[in-house]
């Protein structure tokens, strides 16, 4: 997916999660905003997260395929195997947010194949 922010900023996080990937649990992060115009790409195998850091923010969302419910998935924001550095410790979460699993408890058929 390709995101930007049209309103606001965000810290815009992705993970490689795909198994056998030699950056396996490694992760990047931009900040994006209205102001800096800066667009991210997030690749297919990737978990993607943000923290909002304006008052509110609005996203703009371009996705290569069809929002499917069954494949919608998450990894829990604050996996110290991962250790992302976020800027905001006391995040608001989602119900789902919360529930998220850690990496290393994710199925391994459950996490997309790295192709090299």
């Amino acid at each position: 997916k390709l995101v930007s922010v049209l309103e606001g900023e965000v810290y815009d996080v992705a993970v490689d999660i795909r198994r056998g990937s030699p950056t396996f649990g490694q992760w990047e992060a931009v900040v994006l905003s209205a102001e800096n115009k800066r667009q991210f790409w997030i690749p297919e195998g990737f978990a993607h997260g943000f923290a909002v850091l304006s008052e509110r923010a609005v996203f703009s969302y371009l996705c290569t395929q069809v929002y499917l419910k069954e494949f919608d998935a998450g990894v829990r924001w604050n996996d110290a195997d991962i250790a992302v550095d976020w800027p905001i410790s006391g995040p608001t979460l989602s119900g789902k947010d919360e529930a998220a699993p850690f990496l290393k408890d994710i199925p391994e058929d459950r996490l997309p194949v790295y192709l090299a």
